[in-house]
């Protein structure tokens, strides 16, 4: 199988509707990238809001988020994907668009509590539109897709940093109507798919007149919540790059400010050429599984590399920091292709929305409790960073132990639901 770039757009799975989804997956992330690197900045200059504002508003909004991800999944299981996704982004398009007529504290809170939970719900319902339209592909479709996503994420950034060169509020209000602009241009394209076949129930006849139709339910299958627990903890690699990196290597190495745009951009040209490349190694959810042992070995590496940059001198602290870096990216892009096989094996077909929302969660809770943890480590030391890389490889190891397969059933499925009929 060729993975060449030439190849990558005409060989994505799910055919024309795939492709029209990846369209989407680029316009959301333009917009994104153009307000997510200077909403706080935003809020601040424009809004005229304090940082103890600034804060609860992060906090809150992030928290009505985090109930998007399960609420859309389990709406997903009973309408139609396209319908919701349309619904969501034009929710998200409003709040953008609602942030610009007010500078009210009260209702910026309410409007970007809004657009947190379309942004987590759309999220969730994304992941599980690939699911159904690119069947055992999903894997690869998925790299795509985060491929594109990273293309959008460095347009809109930018796009942003121009903006910021300027400095003046209009050029943050146009910044913002973008973002805004942006989720209507992915609710048109959303238009234009084809609704996804979803998987169907297993029917069973049952001679018992007292039998009741079985329900899965994600918050009932322990082995599900354990393994969402633990990817909240996989999970929180994301805080790295966005708080930890640069604040210890500010305040916590030799090296100069300058590296830290540097060893952004070394992360985000690695996802960009090795998502989908590194995607085949696990395409399968035994391979999927397989992958965490090498994974827990690339997190301690990471881990020993952040601590070493406290060496002193310039040339140590960056070697050491460009390690780290490179370690931890190919943790991240290793991890997401894990992440994407196991939370659809283990959940059952019917209700993928359901367990998908709520695997959710933990990226969700994940943007709380990251910036805790990464900062408990800078304030720690060395002996943190090796802490927190532990703390992640003990995560990958228990994963591994629970997805291993149960006798006598297909390899990390759940059992079929039986609907009985008398």
């Amino acid at each position: 199988m060729s993975w060449s770039r030439a190849a990558l757009w005409e060989r994505v799975p799910g055919g024309v509707d795939g492709r029209r989804m990846l369209s989407v997956a680029f316009v959301d992330r333009t917009g994104s990238g153009l307000w997510e690197a200077v909403s706080v900045l935003y809020f601040s200059y424009v809004a005229g809001l304090s940082l103890a504002q600034i804060g609860t508003l992060v906090a809150v909004s992030g928290a009505v988020g985090i109930a998007g991800a399960p609420i859309g999944g389990r709406i997903a299981d009973r309408l139609p994907v396209t319908r919701l996704l349309i619904g969501l982004q034009m929710l998200r398009a409003v709040a953008a668009f609602a942030l610009l007529t007010t500078h009210d504290f009260a209702l910026l809170l309410v409007f970007a509590s809004a657009g947190s939970f379309g942004d987590r719900s759309a999220n969730v319902l994304t992941k599980l539109y690939a699911a159904r339209i690119a069947g055992p592909a999903r894997v690869r479709y998925q790299a795509v897709s985060r491929t594109v996503a990273n293309a959008g994420w460095a347009v809109g950034g930018l796009a942003a940093a121009g903006a910021l060169a300027i400095g003046s509020t209009a050029s943050y209000q146009w910044l913002l109507a973008g973002n805004a602009v942006s989720f209507i241009g992915s609710a048109v394209i959303t238009g234009l798919c084809a609704e996804p076949q979803a998987p169907g129930r297993t029917v069973a006849k049952s001679t018992d007149p007292t039998a009741k139709a079985q329900v899965a339910n994600p918050w009932r299958d322990r082995r599900y919540l354990a393994f969402v627990a633990t990817e909240t903890v996989v999970f929180l690699d994301d805080a790295v790059f966005k708080i930890g990196l640069p604040l210890w290597t500010v305040h916590g190495t030799d090296a100069p400010t300058g590296l830290v745009p540097l060893l952004m951009v070394i992360n985000n040209v690695m996802v960009v050429g090795l998502q989908v490349p590194l995607a085949r190694f696990g395409a399968t959810t035994r391979a999927a599984r397989r992958l965490l042992l090498p994974l827990s070995v690339v997190f301690a590496m990471a881990g020993v590399a952040i601590a070493a940059s406290a060496a002193h001198g310039a040339t140590l602290a960056v070697t050491f920091l460009v390690a780290a870096t490179i370690a931890f990216t190919l943790a991240e892009i290793i991890h997401a292709t894990i992440s994407w096989e196991l939370s659809i094996a283990l959940a059952p077909d019917h209700a993928q929305g359901a367990y998908l929302g709520v695997h959710g969660l933990a990226q969700s809770v994940q943007r709380s409790l990251g910036p805790l943890a990464v900062t408990a480590a800078i304030a720690t030391g060395p002996a943190g960073w090796i802490a927190f890389s532990a703390v992640i490889v003990a995560g990958c190891l228990t994963q591994y132990r629970l997805a291993r397969p149960h006798p006598g059933r297909t390899p990390l499925s759940v059992p079929p639901v039986t609907v009985s009929e008398h």
